[in-house]
């Protein structure tokens, strides 16, 4: 059975992520806390909305009510990326070559390694943001759809348009795909790779509740979803992505909610965390389940595994969080 170390934080936690094998837990408060030879705290704002790990690089990044977006590194030390005076940051975004974007009301805001600034005017409130995989281009997610930037060209925003608020966006892997989350229960997503200006529409429903968690695994092939009694996984190794294909259902649960989900850095194993604070580990390949964590107070709201494989860390909406070590 997998060790479970809980972790006794004051407060909200808003995010769990790795750097390497040390994790950090966000709190709503602002402090960033990691466990690196005991508990080291970093003060990164006053009043934190959101922190995520930057996909290109080795650190955190994280927006606050304070205005300001932060750069974390593996060692708690933070830069400053941004300060945007009475704004809330709740929308940021890692990107290659060191960019950072981030959100406020209508615009979407990119900054370059070179602290160039480049800022893009949207049609509605940007709700989420995301950069494609290779090349300097960036998804902002709004109300009826995506609008698709290239940062350092004049070109005009290419629009991917459906009707519905669209709160979250990721591209896949190997950027030949577009998915968003939506306020209904429900993704959308786009195959890109088509004739200039043509993406092809995928419509992914039958959810019983809203999808808030997702996480693609390490090649690719599959996107895990939130939102059901199961972790609801869409495959898209084939060259029409999920069209037309039934998704597995994973760790189901009768009832219970799946609210959570991180696939393995390097198999094809996914942590499914529910509702009632249980989080199961289960292969793709055979659907072999693991628990990983009885149930607990609270339902799991962030989960992420170290660069090892070995260990994931956890936080649940009532302040409970944790590291299992799963080699134990």
């Amino acid at each position: 059975m997998p060790t479970v170390a809980p972790l006794d934080l004051e407060g909200h936690v808003v995010a769990v992520h790795f750097l390497g094998d040390t994790p950090f837990f966000a709190t709503a408060a602002g402090e960033i806390r990691r466990l690196d030879g005991g508990e080291k705290v970093t003060e990164a704002h006053n009043g934190l909305l959101t922190c995520i790990k930057d996909p290109f690089s080795a650190s955190l990044l994280t927006g606050g009510e304070d205005g300001r977006v932060m750069r974390i590194a593996a060692d708690g030390s933070t830069t400053q990326i941004a300060d945007a005076p009475r704004k809330w940051i709740n929308v940021v975004a890692g990107g290659p070559q060191g960019a950072v974007a981030y959100a406020h009301g209508k615009s979407s805001v990119v900054v370059l390694a070179d602290g160039t600034v480049k800022e893009f005017a949207e049609e509605r409130t940007v709700e989420a943001l995301a950069f494609a995989p290779k090349g300097l281009r960036i998804a902002a997610a709004r109300y009826n759809g995506v609008s698709l930037h290239w940062v350092n060209t004049q070109l005009p925003a290419a629009d991917l348009d459906w009707k519905g608020a669209h709160t979250g966006v990721t591209f896949s892997p190997d950027g030949r795909f577009l998915v968003t989350t939506m306020q209904e229960n429900a993704l959308h997503g786009w195959k890109l790779d088509g004739k200039a200006g043509e993406a092809r529409h995928m419509r992914m429903t039958g959810y019983p509740a809203k999808v808030k968690s997702y996480s693609w695994s390490p090649k690719g092939k599959w996107l895990a979803t939130s939102g059901a009694p199961a972790a609801i996984v869409w495959p898209f190794s084939a060259k029409d992505g999920p069209m037309g294909k039934a998704p597995l259902e994973l760790g189901t649960r009768a009832n219970i909610l799946a609210t959570c989900v991180a696939f393995h850095p390097v198999e094809e194993v996914l942590a499914i965390g529910f509702i009632d604070g249980m989080i199961l580990g289960v292969r793709v390949g055979d659907g072999k389940e693991a628990l990983l964590r009885r149930p607990g107070k609270g339902a799991i709201t962030s989960m992420s595994w170290s660069g090892n494989g070995k260990l994931v860390a956890f936080g649940s909406e009532a302040g409970d969080c944790g590291v299992i070590d799963i080699s134990a």
